[in-house]
């Protein structure tokens, strides 16, 4: 019997909502830097690439940690270790309330360290306790876009609201961290290892194609999202957007990615092949990218919400591959691990890049060209990871279930 058919409605509704209030704060230690980087640059003297790595640093902890999460699972179950996660981002936002510099690092790399394994483990959970997981896979997905809208447009006015400065206004999110750990334990329950998922040969999938192009697209989908997200208010503060509409644009871009977020894991499990997902992705991004190279103080909405668009449902997608491209919840544990690691360690070098590029050229226009480049590559391993396969548990095959009856791709599995 599935753990879902065990719990009563009540039960599966509070699971949901601990499920989202999770998502909520994994993206808010990393998106709410963009908004107060003016302030805090003057504050601290920083230059732009060392801002850009400010805002990159949890990113490389995404990659670098993401390997950690399965094996920690597998020793403290895995319950207990999104619970870990949720303490570590407690410990990480706090962090950044004291005054040298250096622990302000330290807070993002200890938040980055505990996003990464809730980022890895929260879809290979779903998967596991939902015998349909598109839906629940949306409201998570769903539910990032919006804490990184949150963190957007709230950071600032949060800080002026208490009178406070940048760090006040950062450290506002523990909060929400603190609300997800009550709800987290008491709803999710802390068990031990009885059905944690296992690591063992994780890198060896890297062997096959199909998890290669899962890792890459989305490394490069991450690329475009954390590269923008840091980036966006300056670039346009710099077109002659006011600064305060920098936040709150992003924001809405993130509002408008929820949406999409919500919907594409819903579409993509009903479809044999993602590749229509896949174009749609890049038509709204090149639209998006496009206008913020050509005119970004003019129609500046829609290019916002443009991206938005692509960035919400492109990494939906991403995570929905994992799932859906994985036979069992074991295998989307090893692969999401394998991915995360690898893609986020490749988009970590996307916003100290386009910092680095922004200080060479003095304008926008070659990080804007190189993100719209960018998507050349992430088009064509997008199309080879939403073909119609798996990965198999012994991880002999790419496409075991390829052309499969419907019952048989989303039977769930143990």
């Amino acid at each position: 019997m599935q753990e879902e058919r065990r719990r009563t409605r009540g039960g599966l509704v509070l699971l949901v909502v601990a499920i989202v209030v999770v998502a909520l704060n994994q993206r808010p230690a990393v998106v709410g830097v963009a908004p107060v980087l003016t302030d805090l640059r003057a504050d601290t003297g920083l230059s732009s690439a060392l801002a850009g790595l400010l805002t990159t640093l949890p990113v490389l902890c995404f990659g670098a940690f993401a390997p950690v999460a399965p094996r920690l699972a597998r020793r403290i179950g895995l319950e207990t270790a999104v619970a870990v996660s949720l303490l570590l981002l407690v410990a990480g936002i706090a962090l950044r309330l004291l005054s040298p510099v250096w622990l302000l690092y330290g807070g993002s790399l200890v938040a980055g360290a505990a996003i990464a394994i809730a980022n890895v483990l929260m879809p290979a959970y779903v998967k596991r306790e939902f015998a349909r997981p598109g839906a629940v896979m949306g409201a998570y997905s769903a539910s990032l876009n919006v804490g990184a809208a949150a963190a957007a447009g709230l950071t600032v006015p949060i800080g002026l609201a208490l009178g406070a400065g940048w760090r006040v206004a950062l450290a506002s999110w523990l909060v929400l961290a603190l609300a997800a750990v009550v709800l987290w334990v008491p709803v999710a329950g802390v068990r031990g290892t009885r059905t944690a998922p296992d690591d063992a040969g994780s890198w060896s999938l890297l062997r096959r194609p199909l998890a290669r192009q899962v890792t890459a697209f989305l490394g490069l989908q991450s690329v475009q999202f954390y590269s923008v997200a840091a980036w966006l208010p300056t670039l346009l503060a710099d077109a002659g957007v006011p600064v305060g509409e920098g936040g709150l644009l992003l924001a809405a871009s993130n509002v408008v990615g929820a949406v999409g977020a919500l919907l594409a894991p819903a579409v993509a499990g009903r479809m044999r092949t993602q590749r229509p997902l896949v174009v749609a992705v890049l038509v709204a991004y090149v639209g998006g990218l496009t206008g913020l190279l050509v005119a970004p103080d003019s129609g500046t909405v829609v290019w916002v919400a443009l991206f938005g668009l692509a960035q919400g449902s492109g990494f939906a997608l991403a995570l929905t591959l994992i799932v859906l491209r994985s036979a069992t919840p074991l295998v989307a544990a090893r692969l999401g691990g394998v991915a995360q690691c690898v893609g986020y360690l490749v988009a970590a070098a996307g916003p100290v890049v386009l910092g680095a590029l922004h200080d060479a050229t003095g304008d926008w226009g070659w990080p804007l060209g190189l993100l719209l480049v960018l998507l050349v590559p992430m088009g064509l391993v997008g199309w080879g990871a939403s073909r119609d396969a798996v990965l198999d548990p012994d991880g002999a095959l790419d496409e075991v279930l390829q052309a499969a009856p419907d019952e048989v791709r989303t039977a769930p599995r143990r």
